[in-house]
């Protein structure tokens, strides 16, 4: 089939490599503009982007796609269809429409469940036990298309953000293929979504630091639902004042487990990063200071003290 390709994080790019194996004509891949990353701010291509680059495919990037201009570039491609995933960007119905069936999304959650731009990480921030990959048939509505294939996934409880995201990647990978060769014989029933629907916002910064007078299971969540980015984070007593820690692994602990008496949410009951939440406890297993690399709350331990007794907040 003669294909698009709209997607711009690392979620999306075994999505476009298994399109490129599976034979299908892409003649176009759209990305997010390069943006300013790392420390030297320099401007860096997506993964998408980058990705294609390598493999000799046109690369687009425009701002907006609600631009007349990009509108009428992309009704120019003559397109069978276009295979969407983690894009970033609102498509007008005169895009939805262009090709002759239609504009495919790939979304990582069981829809009506956890619609919109962090479906992953909601899902394990909510406590979650199942998710899946989804791939629908794009309409103007936020995640509102009929489902065309589905494949449900657990989640596992060391789950994070990351582990979860790059299994679903692949998994969800696999479906193009299928779902494109039954959509072009008329073979794919577009289911519609039933149930209540829940939407998974944007992560935003002010969310991102630990609330320890929330029960142990909900911080556990909330650190793993928030690595390896944007990070989870807490403050401790440092020589020089408090010190911004994330959390990028944590367990949940049976309450009192190694530490003797379980004090105020926040107290550090031994000396091996078990802290005291609302309800039980939870012992962090990796951490990761700014501009550090992330370490084993073992080897993390080793030049930065945080002793029994010690309170984090």
């Amino acid at each position: 089939m003669r294909l698009a390709f709209m997607g711009t994080p690392e979620f999306a790019v075994p999505s476009l490599a298994e399109l490129v194996a599976a034979g299908h004509e892409v003649v176009a891949v759209y990305s997010q503009p390069p943006r300013p990353r790392g420390r030297g701010q320099k401007l860096t291509p997506s993964p998408v982007q980058a990705f294609a680059e390598t493999m000799g495919l046109p690369v687009f990037t425009p701002e907006s796609m609600k631009a007349p201009e990009a509108i009428e570039t992309f009704h120019s491609l003559d397109l069978d269809a276009a295979c969407v995933v983690a894009y970033g960007q609102i498509l007008k119905p005169e895009v939805l429409e262009a090709p002759r069936l239609g504009c495919l999304n790939l979304h990582g959650s069981l829809l009506p469940r956890w619609r919109g731009a962090a479906p992953i990480q909601r899902a394990i921030m909510a406590g979650d036990r199942q998710t899946g990959v989804q791939i629908m048939q794009m309409s103007a509505g936020l995640d509102e298309g009929p489902i065309l294939l589905s494949e449900v996934m657990d989640i596992a409880q060391d789950d994070t953000a990351g582990s979860l995201g790059q299994r679903m990647a692949h998994v969800g990978a696999a479906l193009w293929p299928r779902a494109l060769a039954a959509l072009e014989r008329g073979g794919l029933e577009a289911v519609e979504q039933v149930g209540e629907a829940t939407y998974a916002r944007k992560i935003t910064p002010s969310e991102a630091r630990i609330d320890w007078t929330r029960p142990a299971a909900e911080v556990d969540a909330h650190v793993r639902g928030l690595s390896p980015a944007p990070g989870a984070w807490f403050e401790a007593p440092g020589p020089d004042g408090p010190v911004r820690i994330k959390a990028l692994m944590s367990v949940v602990t049976a309450k009192g487990s190694g530490a003797g008496v379980v004090g105020r949410p926040g107290d550090v009951v031994n000396d091996h990063l078990l802290i005291a939440c609302g309800e039980g406890v939870v012992r962090l297993s990796q951490v990761q200071r700014a501009g550090k690399a992330a370490q084993s709350a073992e080897d993390f331990l080793k030049g930065f003290r945080i002793p029994d007794g010690s309170r984090v907040f």
